[in-house]
């Protein structure tokens, strides 16, 4: 029986990712898949900064950023039209070293990441295997799977199975963990187009029509696409409201059917949940498996690259057997308690933003939903920190931005898969760090700048970004250097400018 480190079931954006970060580790790793291919239709359609930096780790984000599109921002607007939330999204590389957020065509991204793929000697990708029994027999878990382009059933071993399959995961059942809802369940029609000719007065930003009678989504995604999302009424049929007739009846106030082609009509129910377990033994959840958020924060495939990414240096820290025993089963603890607070934020939010778009419209939700002034309201981005898991203070878990050093040289460029020690110089002198672990230094970068943004003149960085605490003088800077776990990859550091 063949026998791997991680056993990712599902190919779609968050496992294919996964697959490319422990592929970058050494991680011998398999990826089941039950479609023979990449969904061809638009999906998701947006990601922030936070995900294109993943995406600079794996090395594929100066391929796509050509095929996204800027998002200027989102509003909300009454049904006269008028502006009652603005959302704007600033434009320019950011602390996380790219734009803020991107437009995206999902295919375009499976594209990239597939292809890619090939560069990753110790991943194996299966397609058309379908698993269908998985045992966690303590030392290892064993998988069994048909592989239907040959009708054959084959069963391998893994160290961990990792479920990024999807709202109907297996692997969950095989955790049997329930759902916290947080009782958003409402069907919406999804409908996507291709235009004919550029149709500018459609706007670049995303706007949400806050029309009781019938709230609605508009997206501008990259080249001639375009989205909408259209609520649909409980007494109405999602086979006849899908029907092309009837959606071009609903497209009519922005568009004739001359002007585009349908490129996909769909009926969502989109939920807000989010999964009790997270982790059973050797087996762990990841994306939409255990979260399921509407969509009016776009941030469904976000959250799931941000779980990849908290959890796939911990998987090569104990795979590589740089940690064992208790302080590894803490480490997976961690995964859950630092994550699941972070997406929970994100989802309660999205469902207050959808609470909006359903009622405003009478004077009293107005009122409600606006502060007092201009009567304008203006939103800014929330990144809520992780949950409580590894570091010190209340510093701890928060993402941190990506200095440039010498150079110009983005830092997760120069220190891949590393812990980081970001300091003002004085702090750090006479400091000696561990073996593997980054420095950045104030007088060689702009680290300032992102030091007071955490409010703290030291930090150490995990290597997925975020921050084991903040450190004002030596003395608190050498306790957060003592929680410094081995580094995921042995990578040999460069000469600082």
């Amino acid at each position: 029986m063949e026998q791997y480190d991680v056993a990712i079931v599902g190919y779609g954006p968050a496992g294919a990712t996964l697959a490319h970060l422990l592929g970058q580790c050494g991680l011998k790793t398999i990826v089941l898949e039950r479609e023979s291919a990449a969904y061809h239709l638009p999906r998701a359609v947006h990601f922030d900064a936070e995900v294109m930096r993943v995406f600079q780790w794996i090395g594929i984000a100066e391929e796509m950023e050509p095929k996204t599109a800027k998002h200027p921002g989102m509003r909300f607007v009454d049904p006269a039209g008028k502006l009652l939330l603005d959302w704007p999204r600033p434009q320019g590389e950011g602390p996380q070293g790219w734009r803020a957020n991107y437009r995206f065509h999902q295919p375009d991204l499976e594209d990239v990441l597939r292809t890619h793929m090939a560069e990753r000697e110790t991943v194996t990708v299966r397609t058309r295997c379908d698993v269908f029994y998985i045992e966690d027999k303590g030392e290892e878990v064993e998988l069994r799977f048909e592989d239907m382009s040959r009708g054959k059933v084959e069963r391998i071993g893994a160290k961990y199975v990792v479920g990024c399959d999807g709202a109907r995961s297996l692997v969950r059942r095989y955790i049997e963990s329930g759902m916290e809802d947080y009782g958003f369940h409402e069907r919406w029609l999804v409908v996507d187009v291709i235009l004919n000719e550029e149709k500018p007065e459609l706007g670049e930003h995303s706007i949400q029509y806050c029309r009781p009678e019938r709230p609605a989504t508009y997206v501008r995604v990259p080249g001639m696409r375009r989205r909408w999302e259209i609520t649909v009424r409980p007494d109405e049929d999602s086979a006849e409201i899908s029907k092309p007739e009837r959606v071009w009846e609903l497209l009519s106030d922005w568009l004739k059917p001359e002007e585009a082609e349908l490129e996909r009509t769909a009926v969502y129910t989109f939920h807000s949940l989010v999964a009790e377990d997270w982790r059973k033994g050797r087996l762990l959840l990841v994306g939409d498996a255990c979260h399921q958020t509407p969509p009016f924060m776009g941030q469904g495939m976000c959250a799931g690259t941000r779980d990849v990414a908290n959890l796939y240096w911990k998987l090569a820290l104990i795979c590589q057997g740089k940690v064992a025993g208790e302080a590894a089963e803490a480490l997976l603890d961690s995964y859950e308690s630092e994550r699941k607070p972070n997406a929970r934020e994100y989802i309660q939010t999205a469902v207050r933003l959808g609470g909006l778009i359903n009622t405003v419209g009478t004077e009293a939700a107005l009122r409600a939903a606006l502060p007092s002034g201009d009567g304008t309201a203006r939103m800014e981005s929330i990144a809520p920190p992780l949950g409580p898991g590894l570091g010190i203070g209340d510093k701890a878990g928060r993402l941190f931005g990506q200095p440039r050093l010498a150079y110009s040289r983005l830092m997760d460029e120069v220190y891949p898969h590393q812990f980081v020690v970001v300091a003002e110089d004085e702090i750090v002198a006479g400091l000696s760090l561990p073996e593997g672990v980054g420095l950045v230094t104030t007088s060689a970068s702009n680290a300032a700048d992102h030091l007071a943004r955490l409010g703290a003149r030291a930090t150490v960085l995990r290597p997925d970004r975020h921050t084991l605490g903040g450190a004002d003088t030596t003395q608190e800077l050498e306790a957060l250097i003592a929680l410094i776990l081995p580094n995921p990859l042995e990578t040999q550091q460069p000469e600082m400018a």
